[in-house]
């Protein structure tokens, strides 16, 4: 008899890489304090070339023959700089403000809303004076005692794939260690969290992670972790003592959607650590664009997937002065319901802060 050949071992899957800017600005100011002269010695270390702007809005001659080429660039462009504005905007219904230490994005999510808000300077920016940035989120938090202020991180930008950078969400979790009345939050589809692990957060920081039946990550969401890494980084987190939470984001209706919302919380079910799951929550947002989200969207992601059908969807105000497009009501009612029950199947003490 023949002799069978050898099973071949499966290959590795490669680890999603933390996140190395192509370029790098940086404005003046931001060279007068600790943390943009860190990160200059860090972006000479890397070898990766930089120059000096005035000013973010100055930038000009990104590399690139067609508009799409030039927005890839963006991308990988990075711009370190000093936040003026330490006026919070509002972050309902997740927290009371948005603390900005971060602006833009290095994931390809098809559907993000920062398509939009960050219109023609898709490029990454950080900021370096984030004792100012602290002492603003102290006065808000005086303002509002006794009630507790909650301050989410993640509003423009996923700030976990820029902590090896920054370390701008280490200073945050300890200083809210330390607010009775402050809470911190953020939100990533980023894997990176060894740096958070070990800090004294005092339960005052919840960290979540943005996951997604496998349909939805595979054809929307480049250049993020893959779905087993987010999971695994959950689990360190819970392990570590933070509160965890989940956001189920964008909620998509497609062929076979509830097979796979009910594959991924199986999946959660079966990867986290139940023993250390004492205060979990999840916030479920179902996908919803604008008309200049379409247009832009289109524009960037040509080959798309996503269903921009407008006809198919309801019309709803939103607070920018743009109607959105989301499902109808009926629509909704059945994601809402049917994500609801694997929810509490296989996590019966969690908490749903909303859907929306």
């Amino acid at each position: 008899m023949p002799t069978a050949a050898p099973e071949r071992p499966a290959k590795p899957v490669k680890a999603t890489a933390p996140f190395i800017p192509d370029f790098v600005y940086f404005e003046p100011d931001a060279l007068e304090y600790p943390k943009g002269q860190r990160i200059m010695k860090w972006v000479e270390e890397q070898g990766i070339p930089y120059k000096l702007t005035p000013s973010h809005n100055r930038i000009t001659g990104l590399k690139g023959d067609t508009e799409l080429e030039k927005y890839k660039n963006a991308k990988r462009t990075l711009v370190v700089g000093v936040r003026k504005t330490l006026k919070f905007d509002q972050s309902k219904p997740s927290a009371e403000y948005a603390i900005p230490i971060s602006t833009g994005c290095m994931g390809h999510c098809h559907y993000c809303y920062l398509q939009t808000t960050l219109g023609a300077k898709p490029y990454i920016r950080v900021y370096v004076n984030t004792n100012e940035i602290l002492s603003a989120a102290k006065a808000y938090i005086d303002e509002r005692s006794p009630e507790i202020t909650r301050f989410e991180a993640a509003c423009t930008s996923d700030p976990v794939g820029l902590e090896h950078i920054t370390g701008s969400l280490q200073e945050l979790i300890e200083f809210m260690a330390g607010e009775e009345l402050g809470r911190l939050r953020f939100v990533t589809k980023f894997h990176h969290v060894e740096p958070l692990l070990g800090l004294n957060h005092n339960g005052h920081t919840r960290i979540r992670f943005s996951v997604n039946s496998d349909y939805v990550i595979r054809s929307f969401e480049p250049a993020t972790s893959r779905f087993e890494e987010r999971i695994e980084a959950a689990a360190k987190i819970a392990r570590a003592g933070y509160p965890l939470g989940f956001i189920i984001a964008p909620i998509i209706w497609y062929d076979g959607w509830e097979t796979g919302y009910a594959e991924l919380l199986q999946k959660l079910a079966a990867a986290l650590p139940k023993e250390d799951l004492k205060d979990l929550t999840f916030e479920m947002i179902q996908h919803r664009f604008t008309k200049t989200a379409k247009r832009v969207i289109e524009e960037r992601y040509p080959k798309t997937k996503l269903d921009l059908d407008m006809e198919k969807r309801k019309k709803k105000w939103g607070r920018y002065g743009q109607y959105k497009y989301v499902y109808p009501d009926e629509q909704q009612t059945v994601l809402r319901e049917f994500i609801t029950e694997q929810i509490f199947e296989h996590f019966p003490a969690a908490k749903i802060d909303y859907f929306t």
